[in-house]
């Protein structure tokens, strides 16, 4: 399996386990006939729930770009030690992204998020050229 394989599958896992923090903050919070309800006017999360909440929402968006390019690369025979590199640079942004942004430090987290789209902007260009 390539890296960029290896890192769309850790990315995906990485994805499934960033809802588990914050339902549970929800959980706890709210109550967990609330949050197994059909949530009706269910306000969104404040401190460091809805920041988790967030993040989670932030990676589903960059995940579909991200897989579309890594398969691209895989389709085209196009992967290389270019996407290999771009395909980790954005996990590991998008791993510092979510611990950042549900801490609750906006510089890093907008840092974070850049290293992800530079991320991907390496395995386009390991496509294109």
């Amino acid at each position: 399996m390539t890296t960029d394989m290896t890192m769309l599958i850790a990315s995906a896992v990485l994805c499934l386990l960033l809802a588990f923090p914050y339902s549970l903050g929800f959980i706890f919070s709210r109550g967990l006939f609330v949050v197994a309800g059909n949530r009706e006017d269910f306000p969104p999360g404040t401190g460091w729930i809805g920041r988790a909440h967030r993040a989670h929402l932030n990676m589903v968006e960059n995940l579909v770009p991200f897989a579309a390019l890594v398969l691209a690369a895989a389709v085209m025979n196009r992967a290389d030690a270019w996407t290999a590199l771009g395909a980790q640079v954005f996990f590991y942004s998008r791993v510092a992204h979510a611990v950042v942004y549900t801490l609750g430090v906006p510089w890093l987290r907008t840092l974070a998020y850049a290293g992800g789209l530079a991320g991907m902007a390496m395995v386009l260009y390991g496509i294109v050229t």
